[in-house]
């Protein structure tokens, strides 16, 4: 199946300022984070970001600071934000079937969101390039894992042709211009 963006949702799960030092090639994750966000809020794509417990983890990274300003922020303390009620009902509102879930860390937060979000029935697309953990391994394993539960496994720049779905357009002109570099 292919994305979208008419159906679309894009989640940004957990990341966050305390987490980001871990994180492996920690400067590819929220580099291709903020380049598929920013096409999604050019598209009119809406963006949710959680944050795990910020009080402690902190906020949402400062390289994400412009995509913040057009989303909507829930804070959780569950491992997995289906089991917050406060971001079911946030999800709910957008009536989006298909679901881009990226952020930090891909093996805890990402993967027991998005294969809840499977098991609830939305369609659910994991961009490999936007996701990180500490470990390597630990990310490997969960995108296997979550291929095992028919999350598809794609790339940022799958999302975003998909979403753009063809050329020739103003809006691929202009996306082309300032982000396919």
């Amino acid at each position: 199946m292919l994305l979208s963006s008419k159906d679309s949702i894009l989640l940004i799960v957990d990341a966050q300022e305390k987490l980001l030092p871990a994180i492996h090639q920690r400067d590819n994750v929220t580099s291709r984070m903020r380049w598929l966000a920013e096409i999604a809020l050019q598209l009119d794509i809406p963006v949710l970001i959680t944050e795990q417990y910020p009080k402690g983890l902190g906020y949402t990274v400062s390289a994400l600071q412009e995509i913040i300003e057009s989303a909507r922020v829930v804070e959780k303390t569950n491992f997995s934000a289906m089991q917050e009620q406060s971001f079911r009902d946030v999800l709910s509102d957008y009536d989006k079937k298909q679901v881009v879930v990226m952020g930090m860390e891909t093996h805890v937060c990402v993967l027991q969101t998005a294969v809840e979000m499977k098991q609830e029935g939305y369609q659910v697309f994991l961009p490999s390039d936007c996701v990180g953990s500490r470990r390597p391994n630990d990310k490997d394993s969960a995108i296997t894992r979550m291929r095992d539960n028919n999350v598809e496994i794609i790339t940022s720049e799958m999302a975003a042709f998909e979403w753009l779905h063809k050329s020739g357009t103003d809006t691929f002109r202009h996306i082309s211009r300032n982000w396919l570099k």
